[in-house]
C-alpha cells in the first residue's frame, strides 16, 4: 500500500470520484473529522477520520507549508 499520511492543504485523490466527474481533492480541515474540498465543482464535504483513510487513495500534492 502506499504512504497515508496527509496534511491540511494536501490534494488528495479518493477510490470514487465526485458526482461533477473529478477526483482531486483538498484538506482543508483536520481534527477527528477532515473536511475536503472538490476541485471541480468546488463542493465541501467533511467525514471522519477513520473512513477518510479508507477512501482516500493517495496524495497527489503535498502542501508546500514548511511552517512551524
Amino acid at each position: 500500500m502506499s504512504d497515508k499520511s496527509f496534511e491540511l492543504n494536501d490534494v488528495v485523490e479518493m477510490k470514487k470520484p465526485h458526482p461533477c466527474g473529478e477526483n482531486k481533492w483538498k484538506v482543508i480541515r483536520m481534527g477527528m473529522d477532515i473536511r475536503i474540498k472538490c476541485l471541480g465543482c468546488g463542493h465541501s464535504v467533511m467525514i471522519p477520520r477513520k473512513e477518510f483513510t479508507k477512501k482516500m487513495k493517495r496524495v497527489l500534492e503535498k502542501s508546500n507549508s514548511t511552517e512551524v
